[in-house]
């Protein structure tokens, strides 16, 4: 158990410094976040990997998809640092308008979650037992948890105006 705790923390770990890579040139910086974005995705699947018990049949079906999933997904968390970027240029002169375009995108992104989410289910049914792919659902949802966790720490809540 505490192994898989590690990676989980060593995943979410990785995610958080996606933002902190110092850029000497704007290739060097990109291969950075390559390796960075690769590592991650090596950590993630292992996670999975090690607490789904697919047998073979089953991980020869799955993989395929599951990439294609964690492509979609990725874009998703790249728009969610971006607001949360675009959150931190606005933060200290927070206007009513830019707090609505704020508010507005980080609604679409939940939405598009959620879209996503269901796009894939009968793409995991498919090629997985029920059983499993409720499991891998939860798999995503605490890796998910986490990683909100992590931003939130970190994000003050908005200053109002006096």
């Amino acid at each position: 158990m505490k192994q898989k705790h590690a990676v989980i923390i060593a995943v979410l770990g990785l995610i958080m410094t996606i933002g902190a890579i110092p850029a000497a040139s704007q290739e060097k910086a990109s291969d950075n976040m390559q390796i960075v974005i690769e590592k991650i995705r090596a950590d993630k699947k292992l996670l999975v990997s090690e607490n789904m018990q697919l047998t073979e049949s089953e991980a020869k079906a799955f993989w395929p998809v599951y990439k294609q999933y964690q492509d979609e997904l990725f874009l998703l968390r790249t728009r969610t640092v971006n607001l949360i970027k675009a959150y931190s240029d606005a933060y200290a002169a927070m206007t009513n308008e830019r707090a609505k375009k704020l508010m507005d995108e980080f609604i679409a992104i939940e939405a598009l979650g959620l879209k996503l989410r269901q796009a894939y289910l009968p793409k995991f049914r498919k090629v997985l037992p029920e059983v499993k792919v409720a499991r891998y659902y939860q798999i995503e949802n605490k890796v998910q948890a986490a990683l909100m966790y992590e931003f939130a720490a970190d994000i003050p809540l908005m200053k109002l105006n006096k």
